[in-house]
């Protein structure tokens, strides 16, 4: 049986974090920032924990993750 591919969009957007969950980076700041309030620019620093849903789809991009 061949090897599985990994999506390289996925390797690039999301990181796994060591008990299995996805981590990935928080959406709705590449522009715009000016009309957003304060507290929303606050609270979307860094990076998220993906929902269950979201992460299922996720890691059937990248088989090779932990």
């Amino acid at each position: 049986m061949p090897k599985m591919k990994t999506k390289s969009s996925a390797k690039k957007r999301f990181k796994m974090t060591a008990t299995g969950k996805v981590r990935a980076g928080q959406a709705g700041k590449r522009h715009g920032m000016i009309k957003r309030t304060t507290k929303f620019i606050r609270t979307a620093r860094g990076t998220t924990i993906l929902s269950a849903p979201d992460a299922k789809i996720v890691k059937s991009y990248m088989p090779y993750s932990r």
